[in-house]
């Protein structure tokens, strides 16, 4: 007896072992320095600073999180910035792309600890 759905799950299992899912990232919490993006590394510098709208701020005292390029689909995207809430006790730094030996290492900000 065939069971083509074990069969069909098997393949889709192999297939699908070497995908990396990367959760988009709107500040966190970090204790200070910048976190590594474990995984985005690459070969293509990111294009020149997009000249992003601010919108009007939604609420007194919001914090603007500037945009940066991420790393999607083999190229780079722009992810647009937004506000937060400011946070006590801490600042933010933003995301940035570091040059290290010709190859490009996305380095992902958050809120730091003063």
């Amino acid at each position: 007896m065939r069971r083509p759905g074990l069969a069909l799950a098997l393949t889709a299992s192999a297939l699908l072992s070497a995908c990396v899912v990367v959760p988009a990232h709107r500040g966190g919490y970090h204790g200070g320095g910048y976190a590594a993006e474990p995984g985005i590394v690459v070969d293509a510098p990111p294009p020149p600073a997009y000249a992003e709208v601010q919108p009007v701020m939604p609420y007194p005292g919001a914090v603007w999180i500037g945009g940066y390029w991420g790393w999607n689909g083999g190229r780079h995207q722009w992810v647009p910035g937004y506000y937060d809430r400011p946070r006590s006790g801490y600042r933010y730094e933003p995301n940035r792309w570091e040059n290290r030996g010709g190859r490009w290492h996305l380095r992902l900000g958050g809120w730091m600890r003063l």
